[in-house]
Parts: structure tokens; C-alpha cells; sequence
């Protein structure tokens, strides 16, 4: 199968770690993958802030770039819901249908399309999971407290896996951390103080490392946890995942 990786632009300019241990991991799992150079901005930002109509460009370079591919994966839920949900509105062609459709989460491809069961990596440490809210409850990466059903977490499952891995329980473990895109800008009291308490929760259990599957939730939250100078490490989960070290 032909893969791609899609690598969102805060994360190609800020985090490129973050894209190395996708692209590392994809391939100790056998995957074959391809990086189109030529991917820019997914157009999340234009629509958070309102102005939908003015992201069509690039939802279009966007199906141009990764039209031809089985699968396009990403280590982000955010802009992955952006493709599959924001995307219609563009021209429905049959490519841009195929792309919406096969546009998938890391966490979520490794669980529902490689039905991985075992992950070489060890990580000795006491980690707590953040369950960004475009994850969990746009793309149902887990079960949300506020639906009544039974309680699932596919980023929980992977991490599990992890030899030596210590996973806290939080006290609200799918509360919002606040950042909501363009959020933490119009609203920043109201942001700063979702965030604060997120990072209290995993300071209270004792977490060393906080970790998530949405790069843009972690650099809100690391931001607060350094500005507080708190004993606390921001890892994306692709990273524990790949076998990183402390």
C-alpha cells in the first residue's frame, strides 16, 4: 500500500522530532512511506478563525499532493478532522471523496488499519494522556465522559504497550486543555486557565511526562508548564512510541 505522511505546518516548523518518530515508526512497522514535498498548510487556521471560504486553495493543493496515495497519515488529530470534515467545501470529486476518506490519525491507523499488537519500545516513566477534544470527540479515538457507553482509548491502548510505561489516572481525563486553535488568542484568560488546571491534574498524580496525540495541545500546555517552571515533560506520543528517552 502506498502511504504518505502528512506533516501539519506548526509541526514541520516547530516540532520536526515529532515528524521524524512518525516517519521512524511507520517504518519499523514495515510501512512503506512517501513524503510529498510539496504539502503546505491543511487550511485549519483560515477556518477557525472564520474565514472557511479562504482555506479552498489550500484544501485543493491539499488533494492535489496526496490524491494518488492509499493512505495519507498524520500526527494530528486536529487537521486530520479539518481534511475529512472541512473539506466539503470544495468540489466533491472523486478524489477529494478518496482523500476525505483515507486521511488518518497516527494513533488511529496503527489501531484500526495495521492492527498493531506489539510495540518495540520502553519507556520507564510515569506518563499522563491529554485526549484532545478533536480526537476524541471528532474522530472517536476514545470514549468521551460525557456519552454513556463503554469506556475505550485507542492512544491508551498503544501506550500500554510500551514495556515499563506507568499510565496515571487523571481526575478529568478528557477535559478540554483549552488551546482550541484561534481560541487561546480571542479568549487567552479563559485558555490560560483551562491549561493551568489540565497541567495541575497530571502534577497532582505524580505524571513525568505529559503526552497526547495533538502537537498543537502540547505546545499550549508545555508552554504554561514552562512558564510555571514546573518538573513536567511535553512528549508527543509518536515519540514515547518510536522508543525515545527521557
Amino acid at each position: 500500500m502506498k502511504v504518505a505522511l502528512f506533516i501539519p505546518c506548526y509541526v514541520d516548523q516547530f516540532y520536526p522530532n515529532v515528524g521524524i518518530a512518525t516517519l521512524e515508526l511507520l517504518e519499523k512497522l514495515g510501512v512503506e512511506v512517501d513524503f510529498p514535498l510539496d504539502q503546505t498548510c491543511c487550511g485549519q487556521p483560515m477556518a477557525n478563525s472564520g474565514c472557511e471560504t479562504d482555506g479552498i486553495g489550500a484544501a485543493n493543493l491539499f488533494v492535489e499532493n496526496f490524491k494518488d496515495y492509499d493512505y495519507i497519515v498524520g500526527p494530528t488529530g486536529s487537521c486530520v478532522l479539518h481534511v475529512r470534515d472541512h473539506f466539503n467545501k470544495i468540489q466533491q470529486t472523486e478524489e477529494v471523496k478518496k482523500v476525505r476518506a483515507k486521511t488518518y490519525e497516527l494513533c488511529e491507523f496503527l489501531v484500526d488499519v495495521l492492527k498493531v499488537e506489539h510495540i518495540e519500545a520502553e519507556f520507564p516513566h510515569k506518563v499522563g494522556l491529554h485526549l484532545s477534544c478533536h480526537g476524541l470527540r471528532g474522530m472517536r479515538l476514545g470514549q468521551s465522559s460525557e456519552i454513556v457507553g463503554q469506556d475505550f482509548s485507542k492512544m491508551r491502548g498503544l501506550l500500554e504497550k510500551v514495556k515499563g510505561i506507568e499510565l496515571i489516572e487523571l481526575d478529568r481525563k478528557d477535559e478540554c486543555c483549552g488551546f482550541g486553535g484561534t481560541f487561546a488568542v480571542t479568549e487567552e484568560a479563559v485558555s490560560v486557565k483551562m491549561g493551568k488546571d489540565r497541567v495541575a491534574d497530571h502534577v497532582r498524580h505524580g505524571a513525568e511526562v505529559l503526552t497526547g496525540g495533538d502537537m498543537s495541545c502540547l505546545m499550549h500546555l508545555g508552554g504554561i508548564i514552562s512558564r510555571k517552571d514546573q518538573p513536567l515533560k511535553v512528549m508527543h506520543i509518536a515519540e514515547i512510541l518510536n522508543g525515545a528517552t527521557l
